[in-house]
């Protein structure tokens, strides 16, 4: 959607391992480590196609699939800067009432109808309420 209204929509991705999966967390800051050299999202698809056999050396071996420099990756990956960002993102996440993956909001409140249509119907309500408040004229 963010391609849809380039200068309207910002995308937020939080992390948020559930307690349920033993290396969630560990994934996720292997994802934040391999973004650091651009690589976040193809690291999130390869961990989460591989979630029934994820461990260390499964991570590695993504790693390298990837391309990534093994020396940085294994320096980022023991950051205790990402380990903190993630408890935050989670704990942001309890707070906000996130119960499961994926949670999406828009602007703020949750939103549960996970079609192009209804992200594009939801977003131009919003866009509504904002354009109707900055301009209180032209209703």
């Amino acid at each position: 959607m963010s391609e849809t209204f380039p200068k309207d929509v910002k995308l937020v991705i939080k992390q948020f391992p559930l307690p349920m999966h033993g290396y969630a967390k560990k994934a996720a800051v292997a994802a934040l480590a391999a973004g650091k050299q651009g690589k976040f999202w193809e690291m999130h698809e390869k961990l989460f196609a591989s979630q029934k056999d994820l461990g260390d050396a499964r991570v590695e071996a993504i790693a390298g699939e990837l391309g990534l420099n093994a020396e940085q990756f294994d320096k980022d990956l023991k950051d205790p800067s990402l380990a903190a960002l993630v408890d935050k993102d989670t704990n942001d996440g309890v707070r906000a009432g996130v119960q499961g993956t994926p949670a999406i909001f828009i602007n703020g409140k949750p939103f549960n109808q996970r079609t192009l249509e209804g992200f594009r119907l939801a977003i131009d309500a919003e866009l509504k309420k904002v354009h109707s408040q900055n301009n209180p004229d032209s209703h």
